[in-house]
This record gives C-alpha cells, sequence and structure tokens, in this order.
C-alpha cells in the first residue's frame, strides 16, 4: 500500500487539497482529527495538559479550549514543547493503527494529511510527499477571515511553524495554491496521475 503525506504552511489550503483529494476517491486519514481525539476528556493526554497548564484551559463541557491553549503555545517555544512531548506520539500511534487498519482492508493508498509532518518526523516512511503552498500575504488574509486574528497575531503562528519555503524543499511534489480553485484542482488531478503512475 502507497501512504502518502499532505502538508502545508497554516491557511495555505491543505484542507481545500485534501477536500479535492478525497473527491477522487482517495482515503484520507486526518491527523489534526486525531489530535482532537487524544485530548478528549479523561484521555492521558488530557490529563498531562491540565496538569501542566493548569484547569483554566477548560470549556464548560471538561474540554480543552483550543484556541486558548494556543495562543499559550504559540506565544512560549518552552510550553510548545511541552504540548507536543505530550501528544506527538500518542498522535503518531493512532495514525499507524489507522494505516495498518486500512493495509488489512486492501485500500491501494491512503493519503495522511498532516500539517506538522515534517515536524513530527513522519515524512521518512511517507513517499510522495506533498506540499500546498501559498504566497504569505494570503496566508495572512486566509487566517485573519478565518480565526480574526490580528496581524501580529498572524505572523506568529506563520513563523510558530517550519517555512513554507523549507517545506516546498523538501516536497516530492508542489501544488500552488494562489491562484483560482479551478487551478489548484488541475494541479491536485495532475499530480495524483503522477503518482498513481509512479
Amino acid at each position: 500500500m502507497k501512504v502518502v503525506g499532505l502538508t502545508g504552511g497554516i491557511a495555505s489550503g491543505k484542507s481545500v487539497v485534501s477536500g479535492m483529494l478525497a473527491d477522487l476517491g482517495v482515503k484520507i486519514i486526518d491527523l489534526d482529527k486525531i489530535a482532537r481525539e487524544v485530548v478528549e476528556p479523561n484521555k492521558p493526554a488530557w490529563k498531562e495538559i491540565i496538569e501542566y497548564f493548569g484547569e483554566e484551559l477548560l470549556l464548560s463541557d471538561r474540554t480543552i479550549d483550543r484556541k486558548a491553549l494556543g495562543e499559550r503555545v504559540f506565544a512560549n517555544s518552552e510550553a510548545r514543547e511541552k504540548l507536543n512531548e505530550i501528544t506527538h506520539p500518542r498522535i503518531v500511534r493512532e495514525l499507524f493503527k489507522l494505516i495498518e487498519k486500512y493495509r488489512r482492508e486492501k485500500e491501494e493508498v491512503v493519503v495522511v494529511d498532516a500539517a506538522l509532518l515534517f515536524e513530527i518526523k513522519i515524512d521518512e516512511w511517507l513517499k510522495p510527499v506533498i506540499v500546498v503552498s501559498a504566497n504569505e500575504e494570503d496566508q495572512i488574509k486566509r487566517l485573519q477571515e478565518r480565526d480574526g486574528y490580528r496581524r501580529e497575531q498572524t505572523l506568529e503562528r506563520i513563523r510558530a511553524q517550519m517555512t513554507l519555503k523549507e517545506k516546498v524543499r523538501l516536497a516530492d511534489y508542489v501544488i500552488d495554491n494562489s491562484g483560482s480553485r479551478e487551478d489548484t484542482r488541475k494541479q491536485v488531478e495532475k499530480v495524483w496521475k503522477k503518482i498513481m503512475e509512479a
């Protein structure tokens, strides 16, 4: 089974590309979904996060306020490292379980959609890797529209991740999402055809 990686910078349009691949019938494993599941109330990662960051991060339903946690970790690299230390091994474990499930089901190919694909070093066993890129101004505009952040906050988030330039350098395929939706779709179809023929 071929296990393909899909990543990009924050607000580069990775979810758009992931949706287009799903439209082509591709099985997608969404790492962000797994990341939300491993921190559900009373799970081990949830307990460790509350122990370290404090109960003030909890919403009324006892789930973690992801926005508040994001603000804490984006502004503090030590806190970000601690959160990664708590969550990343658990996320990767769940990811392996899902890949194994698809392997047993005789899927020909799956795509792992992961914003931090290079950062958590899973690119070593995902081949090929597709990176979705966009120019920084587009990223800023999308983040402000999507999350209502001020410009400084958006830049803080963009710069907390590995640069898009670096991700593009490590990519096997790049999809530039700076143009129209139709232009992106054409690139997705072209890249996918190449991957399936390889």
